[in-house]
């Protein structure tokens, strides 16, 4: 059965998520930055839609990416060589979320809502929540938000206008992220898209061991810079 959250900040172990839908944890509670930031930190978090009560998630298998493990097709190595664009991070934290929330297929709808963009808007001043931004001909082409905690990044959602945008963001996401010695990067749930770039399935104990460790490494705030680097992985397939 699951549980209600209550004004505390504990939530369930989570050996109690369901089997079906798979990591489903408790209901209810709120998206306040200390909430959030205790989900995150234990392996879980909220997704839902609007007119629902907040769900909190910790599926089994978790889909995550080990950046040196990060594949580079053909295609997009050339496009990272030759397309003119360029990268940014945390400059329209706002507006990459909402791109993200924008409907997708001709069923509409979004987990995106107005009240979860506020509550990461606020992670993002607190130097929690980040964005990585695709710039081509001067117009926001894709990109990505997510949340960094200590040594662990835990991506949200990507979004992309132009063909290869969000990939090209994300390419130089797990690049830095690998110069500041974060070695894992939480996908949440398996989809094609991150399995085409490295991502895999590993056992939720053994994604919670991992995290443990590292979500208690030195922590590094916002609003972030990257550092200028050649984007061009070697070895691409």
């Amino acid at each position: 059965m699951l549980r209600w959250l209550g004004p505390t900040l504990d939530f369930p172990p989570l050996e109690a998520a369901l089997i079906k839908p798979n990591g489903l944890l408790a209901m209810g509670g709120d998206l306040s930055a200390s909430r959030i930031l205790s989900a995150y930190r234990n392996g879980i978090f909220p997704w839902f839609n609007e007119g629902e009560p907040i769900l909190w998630w910790s599926p089994d298998p978790r889909m995550v990416l080990f950046p040196d493990e990060l594949r580079i097709t053909r295609s997009l190595s050339k496009t990272l060589r030759n397309k003119p664009y360029a990268v940014t991070v945390d400059t329209c934290f706002r507006e990459v979320m909402t791109a993200c929330a924008a409907p997708r297929g001709p069923e509409g709808g979004t987990w995106i809502t107005t009240n979860m963009i506020d509550a990461y808007c606020m992670l993002h001043s607190m130097g929690f929540a980040h964005s990585i931004e695709c710039w081509m001909d001067g117009e926001l082409a894709g990109g990505l938000y997510g949340m960094a905690i200590g040594k662990m990044f835990y991506g949200e959602s990507m979004f992309a206008k132009r063909t290869d945008a969000s990939k090209i963001a994300f390419v130089h996401l797990v690049r830095q992220l690998a110069r500041w010695e974060f070695s894992m990067i939480d996908c949440q749930m398996r989809t094609d898209h991150l399995a085409s770039l490295g991502g895999r399935e590993i056992a939720r104990s053994e994604f919670a061991a991992r995290l443990k460790v590292l979500v208690e490494g030195s922590h590094r705030p916002g609003p972030w810079q990257f550092e200028p680097h050649n984007v061009l992985i070697q070895g691409a397939e």
